[in-house]
């Protein structure tokens, strides 16, 4: 039979450590503020040593347990040093989300090799390290984790001057299934993707001009009649770490705005 603390616990995250790569960009800051504010123990990670320390400092303002560690997703030492970081701080990780990426558009036959592989090593190879590391770790811990990977609305639906980007983000909605194969029955370890549409940043605030054709064809792909906003994605992102989601596993789940159904 069905008990009230069942129903009252199942997106009771606090407690929980998390490692979230890209942390300094819009939507690994919102996921580290909506983690924190839901009592997680927050360790943070990017490139910029300045940039993780300033988040640091800003959850830590609201009373939010924070560490921090900075290094490149794409390089294997940086990795590990990150991972072996967080153990320190707070003794294991239990939640892992890959928010670090990069994109390049262009047209293929303009595109340098070299660039292909920038979007691949930051979106692709990035994702993979951690997810190994941090994997190897939960395995050892022997209590199970979440791993969610932020993926791409465009994983599934190609656009010009995207083959990189597109092809990246396929890969890693295949990697999460992947994974799961490997890991949840065995380890109890969820691994699923969130996969946005566009949402507001730095870089692409130029699009949210509402008087602009470029927001206006969007529009008109978007069921939900609005472009994204990094909090849209804080309740999928503690559904996926809480043990609501206990049920799921490479799952690519739709927060795309309906962008799918179009």
């Amino acid at each position: 039979m069905m008990e009230k603390q069942f129903v009252n616990n199942l997106f009771d995250v606090k407690g929980k450590v998390v490692l979230i790569t890209g942390a300094t960009g819009a939507l690994g800051k919102a996921i580290s503020f909506g983690y924190g504010f839901a009592g997680m123990k927050v360790f943070v990670t990017g490139r910029s040593d300045e940039k993780c320390k300033a988040v640091c400092t800003e959850l830590e303002a609201q009373g939010i347990e924070c560490g921090y560690s900075t290094g490149d997703p794409a390089v294997e030492a940086d990795v590990i040093k990150v991972v072996k970081d967080a153990i320190t701080k707070f003794g294991e990780i239990n939640v892992l989300v890959t928010s670090a990426g990069y994109n390049h558009a262009q047209p293929i036959i303009e595109q340098e090799l070299s660039e292909w592989k920038k979007i691949m090593d930051s979106d692709v190879q990035g994702t993979w390290l951690y997810c190994k590391y941090v994997g190897q770790e939960m395995i050892t811990q022997g209590k199970g984790g979440k791993v969610i990977m932020v993926s791409s609305a465009r994983s599934k639906m190609g656009m010009a001057g995207y083959t990189g980007y597109c092809t990246a983000k396929a890969g890693i909605d295949l990697m999460a299934q992947s994974l799961a194969c490997e890991w949840t029955a065995k380890y109890k370890i969820n691994v699923n993707t969130i996969n946005p549409t566009v949402f507001r940043s730095d870089l692409t605030e130029w699009m949210f001009d509402p008087e602009s054709a470029i927001y206006k064809n969007f529009l008109k792909r978007i069921p939900i009649g609005r472009l994204g906003e990094p909090d849209d994605f804080i309740g999928p992102c503690i559904f996926l770490a809480s043990s609501a989601s206990d049920f799921m596993t490479g799952a690519n789940v739709a927060t795309e705005g309906g962008y799918w159904a179009n």
